[in-house]
């Protein structure tokens, strides 16, 4: 009895135990070992990604337990191949994510100006950034020698948890440039989580067998990868990381000469003193394709998240994945990022409420102009041209379609030169192995290309202009198009009449323009010889069989026998090739697709009283190509003609009233009867001819 009453007392007790530690040991125990070494999904990596024509917007991952907790992201990011990567980084991180990111971007002046200028143009909701200027810190990690390929940039990750606010965030991912992400980042966000009170760096274990070798800095085991990094900031600056990293840094490099690894090998030799401050991420979150790399072992049989192109090699990596790797690399790079202004959730209560939409007939003509354009800004290195005086750039933008004329444009401009490509994602790509296999474009590097992505149905032509305007390093432009092609030594005698003729303050200096006018016509350089071909005709003055008011101010009769400079008048339609002040007046940008984009900005040069001086013994010569489609469209389309009118009326309102002026106009509005009258005509199929004179501006 009294062993049947005792085995009974303590087999339920024994079960409590079981259960307790059930519910509060082992889970904790589990987790630590999912966390350090995941379990195998049994799913094939292929399965993960999504496909190269990414027909989808965005994903909502249902694993994010709060779309409104924001993401703080820091990133170190100068040059303008770092630009191109961490433009492919944003466009994988925006795809999958859901939740606000903020990012904290170590940089410099120059790429906080490109950096600013993408992310403000793409204009993604619920993302936000704070610079900081990489000059006041580099002194703190000059002093350690480094040999690796990223240079002292390989070093500033360190500098982030004194540099972060613990106002701002407690909490910080640190990302490489070259990685691509393929999961939620608020998955890896939630790792915070389970940090205990010691740890402060979530980190991968390096794939690869470096740290197993000879004469290298210190490591736990094979190490660890510090493309991806989480730093717990709180923790950091009790331990006051920036000393504790200095000093290890300096015992190690006594010990073991230089950092080959740049952070990487400081981080390892600190975590291998101080073991507690980790936290192992899994390997997924940094798959490693490195010349060496075992990564196939992390991803044989798990999901990756995130992929890093952790060599000098980049997309050129020897890897027996590479090719379905690169693939990836290749769709986010050519993925149309203004699919991802999509906001899937609204986490400010304040948001703008979505403006009803009009029934103006040329409401979308009118308000194209309204759109922010994607722009990156220097996609190829740039470096200015030796000091030449009073120098000037050729500005000129263009399409995809038109990207082979750059090549004879830069072969016969020796200056600087600024142009603005119109591309989608995919052409970017394009462009740039395009650029990249030039013989003729890949030395110049007084070449600034700039690209703006494809949004809608117009050409926004004078956007285009500003942002190359915008963009020069030089007093002077040349405002051109990409379509023609310098006289001999244009650049040259360019740079000696701006020099003889002072600053040019409200001076346009017109290169005289010219078209081919015979089937397989040659191109002349010198004026003798174009004068050969004016009596032949099978040269002409620009347009002057189709469109004569746009360049007939110039006199052309004159310029052929003039051996010095003469100023001519501003008519109506004016629209010559100019040699101005690069802090001329920027391009009224409401003018899209084809008809008086650049009589505007001439217009306006006229309303603020400029001088026009022809010069004499130069020109340009206009290559033949086929019509693009905007001006089909203006050929076709009388709506759109009517609406361009409407609009030159109020740009001539707007200069009168600017500059005080009297500029005439005929006033057509949406109301009057005679557009009611044209409306009518345009749905019965009846069209007008191509020709900027169908409404017509004059003066009183």
């Amino acid at each position: 009895m009294y062993k049947f009453s005792r085995q009974w007392v303590i087999f339920p007790l024994l079960i409590t135990i079981a259960l307790f530690l059930f519910i509060n040991i082992f889970p904790r125990f589990y987790t630590a070992q999912s966390v350090r070494s995941p379990g195998k999904a049994k799913e094939n990596v292929h399965n993960e990604f999504p496909k190269n024509d990414f027909s989808i917007v965005r994903k909502i991952s249902s694993n994010t337990d709060d779309p409104c907790d924001t993401i703080h992201i820091g990133m170190v990011c100068s040059g303008y191949k770092a630009h191109l990567y961490f433009h492919t980084l944003l466009k994988s991180l925006f795809f999958y994510g859901v939740n606000p990111i903020h990012l904290h971007i170590l940089t410099n002046k120059m790429s906080e100006g490109i950096l600013g200028t993408l992310l403000r143009t793409w204009n993604v909701p619920q993302v936000n950034v704070t610079f900081y200027d990489m000059t006041k810190y580099t002194h703190e990690v000059r002093w350690i020698p480094n040999v690796h390929y990223s240079g002292i940039h390989g070093l500033l990750k360190l500098l982030f948890p004194k540099i972060i606010s613990l106002n701002e965030t407690d909490k910080l991912l640190v990302l490489d440039t070259d990685l691509i992400i393929v999961s939620d980042i608020y998955e890896l966000w939630k790792l915070f989580s389970m940090f205990n009170e010691k740890q402060a760096v979530g980190i991968v274990e390096n794939q690869s067998n470096y740290y197993l070798g000879s004469n290298v800095w210190p490591a736990i085991g094979r190490g660890f990868n510090s493309g991806v990094l989480l730093y717990k900031l709180s923790v950091l600056r009790n331990i006051n990381w920036s000393r504790l990293w200095m000093s290890i840094t300096k015992q190690n490099v006594l010990m073991y000469g230089t950092t080959h690894l740049a952070d990487q090998d400081i981080i390892n030799s600190l975590l291998k003193e101080h073991p507690d401050l980790l936290f192992e991420v899994p390997c997924v979150w940094n798959t490693q394709l490195s010349d060496h790399t075992m990564s196939y072992e992390c991803y044989k049989d798990k999901k990756v998240k995130i992929i890093h192109w952790n060599s000098p090699k980049k997309y050129k990596v020897e890897n027996k994945d590479g090719d379905y790797f690169r693939n990836i690399a290749t769709g986010f790079q050519e993925y149309n990022g203004n699919l991802l202004r999509k906001k899937l959730h609204f986490c400010d209560s304040s948001t703008d409420e979505i403006e009803s939409q009009t029934e103006e007939v040329c409401s979308e003509f009118h308000n194209f102009s309204k759109i922010s354009w994607r722009t990156i800004l220097y996609i190829r290195e740039y470096k200015d041209s030796l000091f030449v005086e009073n120098d000037v750039t050729f500005v000129a933008q263009l399409s995809y379609d038109r990207l082979q004329t750059i090549e004879d444009v830069v072969k016969s401009w020796p200056g600087p030169i600024s142009f603005t490509l119109y591309v989608s994602d995919y052409e970017l790509a394009k462009a740039i192995s395009f650029i990249s296999s030039s013989e003729i474009l890949q030395e110049r590097l007084n070449v600034a290309y700039h690209a703006v992505f494809k949004d809608g149905d117009y050409y926004p032509i004078n956007t285009l202009r500003n942002i190359g305007l915008k963009n020069v390093h030089t007093p002077y432009v040349f405002l051109a198009d990409i379509d023609f092609l310098p006289s001999k030594n244009l650049y040259e005698i360019l740079c000696k009449y701006i020099t003889s003729m002072g600053s040019l303050k409200k001076k346009a200096l017109i290169v005289p323009a010219f078209e081919i006018a015979k089937y397989g016509g040659q191109i002349p350089s010198e004026k003798k010889q174009l004068l050969s071909e004016l009596d032949d005709k099978s040269v002409i003055p620009f347009l002057s069989n189709i469109w004569a008011p746009g360049h007939s101010p110039t006199d052309y009769d004159n310029w052929k026998t003039s051996s010095e400079p003469y100023k001519v008048k501003w008519a109506v339609d004016y629209e010559p090739y100019i040699v101005v002040r690069s802090d001329v007046v920027a391009y009224d940008e409401r003018f899209v697709g084809f008809g008086w984009n650049k009589v505007s900005h001439i217009m306006e040069l006229e309303a603020q009283n400029y001088q026009f001086i022809v010069l004499p013994d130069v020109f340009i010569v206009h290559k033949p190509h086929t019509p693009s489609y905007d001006i089909g469209r203006f050929r076709n389309s009388a709506t759109y003609r009517l609406c361009l009118h409407i609009l030159k009326e109020d740009f001539i309102k707007k200069l009168n009233k600017e500059y005080n002026r009297s500029f005439a106009y005929m006033n057509v509005t949406m109301n009057s009867p005679t557009f009611r009258r044209r409306k009518r005509n345009f749905y019965q199929g009846q069209t007008t001819v191509e020709t900027n004179t169908d409404y017509p501006v004059i003066m009183e």
